[in-house]
């Protein structure tokens, strides 16, 4: 993807001085999505881009918290009480299964990755046309993406304040949402977990 992906980091260890530096490095200068109208989103690079940019994004917000994230303290995948989400790729897991949520994002990371190197969905090369398929497996993608950000605001946000990384968080997700909101990427049901945050992010910035 021409330098545009980070390497998903394997380790799960304790948060590391440079790796929340890099991490403020990086989202001191993350700008919104360039907006376009929806007639040209289907055709070009417009949706690819920023899902490339998202996903590098939070797969670096999750990493700094993954101490905190376990098999015993998260055993199940959810964003509060009220939601859960059971793994399935269609592929290697057709049916969904429940797990624990580092399990979870681990399944969801690795699939999203494999989703951005697979050429014939993410072509590199300039002239390359992207797939009929291409916005469903973006909006897929997205929508996946955001059940980490519920996991983190609901069950982790605590740890995500003693870090002194609540601005990097809310900074990454207001700008995750108001891009899928503008090109209308994610059924409103599944946004349902961080309704009342959206609505707070939407009304500060009138």
């Amino acid at each position: 993807m021409n330098g545009l992906l980070l390497t998903r980091q394997k380790s799960r260890g304790k948060v590391e001085i440079g790796k929340k530096r890099h991490l403020q490095h990086c989202l001191q200068h993350v700008k919104p999505p360039l907006k376009a109208p929806t007639c040209v989103l289907e055709h070009s690079n417009v949706c690819a881009h920023p899902a490339v940019d998202f996903f590098n994004q939070i797969n670096m917000l999750y990493g700094t918290i993954t101490e905190f994230c376990t098999e015993a303290s998260c055993p199940v995948m959810s964003a509060g009480p009220r939601y859960e989400y059971h793994w399935a790729d269609g592929t290697n897991i057709k049916k969904p299964i429940k797990c624990s949520a580092p399990k979870y994002i681990d399944y969801l990371m690795t699939w999203v990755q494999d989703q951005l190197d697979d050429e014939t969905l993410f072509p590199s090369k300039i002239g390359v046309p992207f797939p009929k398929n291409f916005m469903s497996v973006a909006k897929t993608i997205l929508k996946r993406l955001f059940r980490v950000y519920a996991h983190i605001y609901h069950q982790h946000f605590d740890s995500v304040m003693q870090l002194q990384e609540e601005a990097h968080l809310n900074t990454s997700f207001k700008h995750f949402i108001f891009f899928v909101q503008e090109f209308n990427l994610i059924d409103r049901r599944e946004l349902a977990p961080l309704q009342e945050l959206i609505e707070k992010l939407g009304s500060k910035d009138r």
